[in-house]
C-alpha cells in the first residue's frame, strides 16, 4: 500500500491517491485528472474507485471524468442526491481495494451529507482517515455553507451541533496513531483556524485541536459559528456542479471561444484581466477587472468571489501561454463555462490607470478618501488608516455607490494583491472619479 497527497496550493486543497495490488483509489480529486493518472502510471496501477467525502463548494471535482473515461466507481453518501451512477456508502459500509479496506464514517457538520473514510491496512488495522472537510489540522469544517445549496439543506446551528457529535462520537474514539488526511490546509475558506501542517494524527488533534477541548455542546456551537470568513459567490454553484459532475477538463476548456481581437467584445459584458497590476495600469480595456493570475496567488478564489456564476465574462491575459493557464485555473472552480471569449490583451490598450504620488499622500492623507478592502476579521486586528471607509473586497462591486467622489480615492488591502482588483472595480463603477491603488506601499504604513 502507498498513499500520496496531491496538494493544490492555490486552493489549499489536498486530495489523495492510494494504491494496493495494482488497484488505485482516489479521495476528493481536483478538476485536473493528470496528477492522478501520473500516480497510477508510476505505480503500474489502474484507477478503480473515487471516494467523494461530500459535494465540495470550493473546487470542481473530476470524479465524473474518472467514471466516464476510465470506468472508476464513484462512492459517496446517498444523502448527497447525485445525478450520476454511484454506489452509496453509509456509516460502517466497507469497500475492498486490493488488500486494503475503506470504511465509511458518517461525519456531518460541515455538510449534512458528509462521509470520512477510514483506511484499514492489509492486516485490518486502522491506518489513516481521510476526513474531507469534517476534521482539519487545527480546526473543523465550517457549518455555514449549506443553508442554501445541496440536496439536503440545514441551518448553521444544526450543522454546528452535528459537528460536535461527529468530533466526540466518531473521531475521538479512533486510535491515537491513526493518520489524519484532510481535504484542506491553511488558506482555505472552508475553515478559520487551520494549521500550515498538511496532515496529523488523531492523537495530535485530541491535544491541539480546539474542537476536542470544548466539552459543553452549546459553547462549542457558539465558538464554532463565531468569526467564520466570507462565503465566495461561487460556493453554492460548485456544490451543485459537483452533485451533477463536471465535464471532462480537456474537452470543456477546448470549447472556450478564442478571440483574435478586442473588436469582437460585446459591450456591457464584464472583462477579467489576469495580467500583473503594473501591466494592467499601463494599459487595459475599458471597464476591465484586474484579478492577477500569478504563481502562488489565490486567482481561483478571487475570481469566484468577485464574479457571480450567473454572469458571463471575457478573459484577458498577457500572451497565449498565460491565457491557456488562466482558462485552466478558471476551470478548477467550474468557471470555464462562463467565459464568453478569451483573448490576449491588445498592444495598444486604451485605458491607463492613475498613479498615486506617494509622497503627497503621506504628507496629506486627509485629502483622500481611503478605502480599506480587507476582510472584517483583518480590520478587527487593527486599522491601518483611522479615517478609512471599510468595504470588504467581495462586497465592493455592490457597495461602490456608498463612496463619495469629491476627493481622490485610495484603495488598500494588506499586501497589495487585492487592492489591484479593488481599484479596478472602482475605476469601472465610479465614472469620472480619480482612483489610486496603494498596492504594496501599504506595508510602509503598518
Amino acid at each position: 500500500m502507498k498513499i500520496e497527497q496531491i496538494y493544490d496550493k492555490a486552493l489549499a486543497h489536498g486530495s489523495y491517491a492510494i494504491v494496493s495490488e495494482g488497484q488505485v483509489a482516489l479521495v476528493d480529486p481536483g478538476r485536473d485528472p493528470q496528477p492522478y493518472l501520473d500516480f497510477a502510471e508510476k505505480h503500474h496501477g489502474t484507477i478503480v474507485a473515487v471516494f467523494e467525502t461530500h459535494p465540495h463548494a470550493d473546487f470542481a471535482s473530476s470524479h465524473l471524468e474518472f467514471q466516464q473515461r476510465f470506468g472508476a466507481t464513484v462512492y459517496i453518501n446517498p444523502k448527497v442526491g447525485v445525478s450520476y451512477p454511484f454506489l452509496p456508502l453509509q456509516h460502517g459500509d466497507e469497500v475492498r481495494i486490493g488488500k486494503v479496506t475503506f470504511r465509511a464514517l458518517f461525519t456531518p457538520g460541515h455538510s449534512p451529507d458528509h462521509n470520512a473514510y477510514l483506511l484499514l491496512d492489509e492486516a485490518g488495522k486502522p491506518h489513516a482517515v481521510f476526513t474531507g472537510d469534517s476534521l482539519f489540522v487545527g480546526d473543523v469544517g465550517r457549518p455555514d455553507l449549506r443553508e442554501g445549496a445541496g440536496h439536503v439543506k440545514a441551518n448553521r446551528k444544526e450543522l454546528a451541533g452535528m459537528m460536535y457529535d461527529t468530533v466526540n462520537t466518531v473521531f475521538a474514539p479512533l486510535p491515537d496513531d491513526v493518520l489524519v488526511y484532510p481535504a484542506h490546509g491553511a488558506g482555505s475558506l472552508c475553515g478559520k483556524n487551520m494549521s500550515t501542517e498538511l496532515y496529523s494524527t488523531i492523537g495530535q488533534q485530541k491535544e491541539e485541536n480546539w474542537a476536542f477541548h470544548v466539552k459543553e455542546k452549546q459553547a462549542f456551537v457558539e465558538s464554532f459559528l463565531d468569526g467564520q470568513p466570507f462565503i465566495p459567490k461561487y460556493f453554492p454553484y460548485d456544490v451543485e456542479l459537483n452533485r451533477k459532475g463536471a465535464d471532462p477538463l480537456a474537452e470543456s476548456i477546448e470549447r472556450v471561444p478564442r478571440l483574435a481581437s478586442a473588436e469582437a467584445l460585446e459591450k456591457g459584458v464584464l472583462i477579467v484581466d489576469t495580467r500583473n497590476q503594473e501591466a494592467f495600469k499601463a494599459g487595459h480595456l475599458n471597464g476591465a477587472l484586474n484579478i492577477q493570475n500569478k504563481e502562488g496567488d489565490k486567482f481561483e478564489t478571487w475570481l469566484g468571489a468577485l464574479v457571480s456564476p450567473t454572469e458571463s465574462f471575457y478573459l484577458v491575459a498577457e500572451d497565449e501561454e498565460a491565457l491557456a493557464a488562466a482558462i485552466v485555473r478558471a476551470a478548477k472552480i467550474g468557471y470555464e463555462k462562463l467565459i464568453k471569449g478569451a483573448l490576449v490583451n491588445p498592444a495598444q490598450a486604451p485605458v491607463k490607470s492613475d498613479r498615486l504620488d506617494l509622497n503627497e499622500f503621506k504628507a496629506h492623507p486627509e485629502r483622500y478618501t481611503i478605502v480599506d478592502i480587507r476582510n472584517q476579521s483583518e480590520v478587527a486586528t487593527g486599522k491601518i488608516f483611522d479615517s478609512a471607509v471599510e468595504i470588504p473586497l467581495p462586497e465592493l462591486r455592490d457597495r461602490s455607490g456608498e463612496l463619495a467622489t469629491d476627493k481622490p480615492i485610495v484603495v488598500h488591502c494588506a499586501g497589495g494583491y487585492r487592492s489591484a482588483a479593488g481599484a479596478s472595480i472602482l475605476e469601472r463603477k465610479l465614472a469620472g472619479a480619480t482612483v489610486y491603488d496603494l498596492s504594496e506601499a501599504v506595508k510602509e504604513f503598518k
